[in-house]
């Protein structure tokens, strides 16, 4: 009687495939983290930069708000409430001569009435400053990417009132 023989391929094939299946796990497992922390850093980043437009353009509508009152103290007073109006959407207030975030102080707000450099003493200007400290208050926390966002974020506006 003769003997069959079975092919074992099959067998071989799948024990390969097993041994695959936990590769693929721990390769996956050392992935996850460098893809999370890219992910999480272009959002924190791609938030700063919006953030920063936010503050410039704050800084202009602070100034064009101030140009158009009547007397300085109005001017601060309007300025002022222009910089609010177009930083609340971050949480961000102009108090007094601080940016304020909840409860804590994250930069200084400027908001001054002189005259203006190279002009006659009749040529007046308002100047708005923002100044936000962005590494030490981000406002998306990703650790590992402080290192690459800027230290400040700085803008100044100044509009002419004749």
């Amino acid at each position: 009687m003769r003997e069959r023989v079975r092919w074992r391929g099959a067998c071989t094939l799948s024990r390969a495939r097993t041994g695959e299946r936990g590769a693929a796990a721990v390769e996956f497992a050392l992935v996850l983290p460098i893809l999370l922390l890219l992910v999480f850093g272009i959002i924190g980043y791609g938030y700063m930069l919006s953030f920063r437009q936010g503050i410039s353009q704050a800084a202009a509508e602070g100034a064009r708000a101030a140009a158009v009152s009547q007397t300085d103290a109005d001017r601060v007073t309007k300025a002022r409430a222009a910089v609010n109006e177009s930083l609340d959407s971050y949480g961000v207030t102009c108090s007094g001569t601080a940016l304020v975030k909840g409860a804590t102080t994250v930069g200084s707000c400027a908001i001054g009435v002189a005259t203006c450099a190279g002009e006659a003493a009749s040529v007046r200007c308002v100047t708005v400053t923002l100044n936000y400290s962005y590494r030490a208050n981000p406002l998306v926390p990703v650790p590992g990417i402080g290192i690459v966002l800027p230290q400040q974020l700085r803008y100044s506006s100044v509009a002419r009132v004749s």
